[in-house]
Parts: C-alpha cells; sequence; structure tokens
C-alpha cells in the first residue's frame, strides 16, 4: 500500500480557552485531490495552517510522504516546503512586485535563479493560466480580482509541486469566473498530477474540483466520501451543510 503524501493524527490544536481542533485524522494519497469543507469556525484554517507547518499542534503527528514533520524546522521544515505550492485565500500578492515577480517569487528569494530566467519561467507559467506575458509587468493593483487569482495559481505550480493546499479558492468571485478558476485548478493538476488539499465553504467548487470530500465540524472530520456521494451522504450535518438550510443539527453562526 503507497505511503499518503500527506497525513495527519489525532491532531489538536487549542487557542485558550478554545479547543479548536480535537483529534483530526486525515490522509491525502499520491495525486488525489480532497476537499475539506465546513462552516465558519469550524477549524478548516487552523488545520490548513498545521498541515504546512505554519503552526504546531498541541497533540497529534503531521506526516509528509511518510516522514514526521510535527515540529520540522530549519532546513527539514524547507525540504518539505520545496515540494508544496500554496493558493491563498484573496490571492494574497505583493502590492509591490509586479505580477511576474509575484509568479516567480520561491525561484528568485530561494531557489536563487536569475531574474531574466526567472522571468521567463513565470511568463510561460503564466500562459498556463490564461494569462499573456502583456500582464507580466503589471502590478497586482492593475488586474482584476479573477486575473490575481489565476496569478496566485501560476505562483502555486511554478515549481511544480507534488502537492498543493487552496484555501477558499473561489472566494469573491462571481460565479462564472469562479467556475472559470475551478476548471483551471482541474486542469493544471492533472497536468502536475499533484495532490490537492483545498479547504472551502463553496459546494459548487468542491463538487468540480474534489475526488473525495471530507467535512469538518466542531474540530473533528465527521464524514468523508467520494466527491459524487456528498449529496447521498445519509450524514444530516453534510446534508444540512450542501443544501445550504438553516435547520437542522448545526446552529447558525451568528
Amino acid at each position: 500500500m503507497s505511503v499518503p503524501i500527506l497525513e495527519l493524527k489525532g491532531v489538536e490544536k487549542r487557542f485558550g480557552g478554545n479547543q479548536v481542533l480535537r483529534g483530526v485524522d486525515l490522509d491525502v494519497a499520491s495525486a488525489t485531490s480532497l476537499v475539506v469543507i465546513g462552516g465558519s469556525g469550524s477549524g478548516k484554517s487552523v488545520m490548513l495552517k498545521n498541515a504546512l507547518g505554519l503552526m504546531i499542534p498541541d497533540a497529534g503527528q503531521i506526516l509528509f510522504d511518510g516522514q514526521d514533520v510535527t515540529r520540522s524546522q530549519g532546513k527539514d521544515r524547507d525540504r518539505m516546503r520545496a515540494r508544496i505550492g500554496m493558493l491563498f485565500q484573496s490571492a494574497a500578492l505583493f502590492d509591490s512586485l509586479r505580477v511576474w515577480e509575484n509568479v516567480a517569487f520561491r525561484l528568485v528569494q530561494v531557489d536563487r535563479l536569475r531574474r531574466k530566467e526567472a522571468k521567463a519561467r513565470a511568463i510561460e507559467t503564466l500562459r498556463k493560466v490564461r494569462l499573456g506575458p502583456d500582464v507580466a509587468d503589471l502590478y497586482p493593483a492593475e488586474i482584476s480580482g479573477g486575473m490575481q487569482k489565476r496569478v496566485g495559481l501560476a505562483r502555486a505550480i511554478i515549481s511544480q509541486p507534488e502537492l498543493i493546499f487552496f484555501d477558499e479558492p473561489t472566494t469573491g468571485l462571481d460565479p462564472i469566473t469562479a467556475d472559470a478558476i475551478n476548471d483551471l485548478i482541474v486542469e493544471q493538476v492533472e497536468a502536475l498530477g499533484a495532490a490537492t488539499v483545498s479547504i472551502t465553504h463553496d459546494m459548487a467548487s468542491a463538487r468540480k474540483i474534489a475526488d473525495e470530500i471530507a467535512m469538518l465540524f466542531e474540530g473533528k472530520i465527521i464524514w468523508r466520501g467520494a466527491a459524487s456521494d456528498v449529496d447521498v451522504s445519509g450524514n444530516p450535518y453534510v446534508e444540512q451543510f450542501v443544501q445550504g438550510l438553516a435547520e437542522g443539527p448545526i446552529q447558525p453562526g451568528f
């Protein structure tokens, strides 16, 4: 049996008296797209930050390609991150850098690639997300939100990662642009053969980009199955979330 590219075992995280993660168990196989759904405050972002090493869990383990990286630091952590891409919510581009500099940020700052070569790589990658070379020298403020998201996707894939994290990839986009972003995500992930972990509350996005869907509720994974089964899960929490109903076991968060 192959080793998962990413595995969370009993991960717990507390902030003061607030227990956010209560023993998350999750694994992601190579070349598999897993989407984690859940409402605001369910712990999705905290789970992602623990998986990335931006936070250290209070208990449990994070394994990357079979290696325990729960408390890895320095070069060990850098080696893991070199194999990972990330598309941040709202793209999170550097306003003071041109588009190509955003896309090639890792190549220049970490890999120490010459700027001329890095720019050529960035332009080549921008083409993969349907952006022409005329965009490369613009600043993020000069392009639309949908284009910014595509630039963020280009930055996530430029180093040809084995695992990509997507944090609410369609947040703030109109339905047509969101669908186009979903198509690009599917296309580029398939081209790379990468595994992905996405967190979202957008069910249209989840259905389109996922092989499997898991639901996080009150700090635990309460259901997981094939994306095609999410509408017939038999789980009342999943059914309420998927159908967007106010009535049910999940109480509105206001």
